[in-house]
């Protein structure tokens, strides 16, 4: 579905874009994100050139068992951002949402928290 919705977008080829980015201020594995976004991208049916960058700025932990999006305790931050992924297709794992930043429920939404900074560093 998400690869219908890039084509239609026009974002399904080299020309248009250089890939797709994935785990947004979200918590799913790198694991888990590495296989969504290799679906993603042999559905786009694109240029090999396309990759994906993945936001593992507090996948460390994964995602809550009970689904809880705003700043869920637990968490922890994930691989530090670096151009050298070693997977295929997987260009960056970029830190997209700063570590800290609030969801809305340690303060207002995108705001820094220290306390949450500091959990997501000691998980």
């Amino acid at each position: 579905q998400q690869a219908a919705l890039l084509k239609e977008a026009g974002a399904a080829s080299a020309a248009s874009s250089d890939g797709i980015f994935s785990n947004v201020s979200n918590f799913h594995t790198t694991p888990d994100e590495i296989a969504y976004d290799r679906q993603v991208l042999a559905a786009l049916g694109g240029s090999a050139g396309l990759g994906a960058v993945i936001d593992t700025s507090r996948n460390g932990n994964g995602a809550p068992a009970d689904g809880e999006w705003c700043d869920p305790a637990g968490r922890r931050i994930g691989r530090a951002p670096t151009l050298n992924t070693g997977e295929a297709r997987i260009d960056a794992y970029l830190w997209v949402k700063l570590p800290g930043e609030s969801d809305g429920c340690n303060g207002a939404p995108g705001t820094f928290s220290p306390s949450y900074a500091y959990d997501l560093a000691s998980s």
